[in-house]
């Protein structure tokens, strides 16, 4: 009877070792069980075999000009960046992907039409190489951190700060006729 209890014992005592190594592996930390280190935009991201580098961002109403120009269903989020493969064989560059301080995601858009120097959607990537480009996201213009990944699980932020200086929009101001009280358009 003792020997039995002394089983569960140590079977009860197994089970929630094994609990809380699962819970604790399931903590925000990355593949080898480091905290996600968050980057600042310029810094030299390394996600083994993968290092990257996000270089400027840009919000934009549209794509393109005219008849032609591409509308986002919120906006448009322009990133520059380049992904340099450091591993001994060919890869992936995965899709990335944007996270805001909730906690909320936004995916890379798939779709590179008039993005200028798209990277591309499927990124192959030889050893050594290095592809440089922008991907675009279309979401709501807020602070994000972008998730940056490799194939095997590996991950980091960059912190994409919140800033509309690159869009400077034109507004024409009417003024007044000279000889008449009408006004005119300054371009006419």
């Amino acid at each position: 009877m003792v020997l039995l209890i002394m089983r569960k014992t140590v079977l009860l005592g197994v089970a929630l070792l094994s609990l809380l190594t699962l819970l604790s592996s399931c903590s925000g930390r990355g593949a080898d069980n480091e905290p996600v280190r968050t980057y600042q935009m310029g810094e030299r991201v390394v996600v083994a075999p993968l290092t990257y580098a996000v270089y400027e961002q840009q919000w934009l109403a549209q794509l393109g000009t005219g008849s032609d120009a591409r509308l986002p269903q919120n906006r448009f989020l322009l990133i520059r960046l380049s992904a340099t493969n450091g591993g001994g064989t060919e890869g992936y560059v995965p899709s990335l992907t944007l996270v805001d301080d909730g906690g909320n995601s936004c995916a890379e858009v798939s779709n590179g039409d008039s993005v200028p120097h798209w990277m591309g959607y499927l990124r192959p990537i030889k050893p050594a190489d290095t592809l440089q480009g922008n991907i675009l996201f279309d979401c709501i213009p807020k602070h994000y951190r972008l998730k940056v990944v490799n194939e095997d699980g590996g991950m980091a932020y960059v912190d994409i700060p919140l800033s509309f200086e690159a869009e400077t929009p034109s507004i024409d101001i009417p003024t007044k006729d000279e000889k008449s009280s009408n006004l005119k358009h300054p371009n006419k």
